[in-house]
Order: structure tokens, then sequence, then C-alpha cells
């Protein structure tokens, strides 16, 4: 599958080590590195957890096609309504390879 479609959108990755990352995607090679704009790192608190949910601000982010597990579009509108200060979720188990 070709990422070129999705060059100028905003994604969400997620990676091997179980980061969410939104950003705008900026540029892609043949083995899947990225290059994100305006990216934030969703770091989802459980329900126990006493925390709210933060987006950590990275700017342009470069990640490197073996830490890709997913790549994502992402619906702006829908994601735009959503509080992410109030979302709560379990924590993404790493992949092995």
């Amino acid at each position: 599958m070709s990422l070129n479609s999705y060059v100028d959108k905003k994604v969400c990755i997620i990676t091997t080590d179980g980061r969410n990352l939104v950003g705008t995607l900026a540029a892609h090679d043949h083995t899947t590195n990225l290059v994100l704009k305006n990216t934030v790192e969703r770091v989802i608190r459980t329900p126990d957890e006493g925390e709210p949910s933060v987006e950590v601000p990275l700017g342009l982010y470069i990640i490197r096609g073996e830490n890709v597990c997913l790549v994502g579009l992402v619906d702006e509108a829908l994601d735009a309504s959503i509080n992410w200060a109030e979302v709560k979720g379990a924590v993404i188990g790493t992949t092995k390879h």
C-alpha cells in the first residue's frame, strides 16, 4: 500500500512500543520512515489513574519505519469534537518482531 494519498492529511500512528502519535504526514519513503508536522503524542490514562489524559506537543517528528505498527487517516471533524483530557482507556501493548 502506498502512503502517497495520506500526504498533507492528518494521520494517527501507532508505534511498535504502543505510542499514539497524531500529526500531518509531510513525507514518507519506501521503508515507511515517516515525517509528521504539528505532531502530538496522546497519552491516554487508564480509568483507575487520577490524572487526565494529555496531548504532548512534539512539532516536527520523524518515525523510523521499523517502529511503525499502524498508519490511519484521522476524521478531523470527529477528532476535534473529542475532549482528549477526558478519554480513558487500556494501555496498548507492544509488538514483537
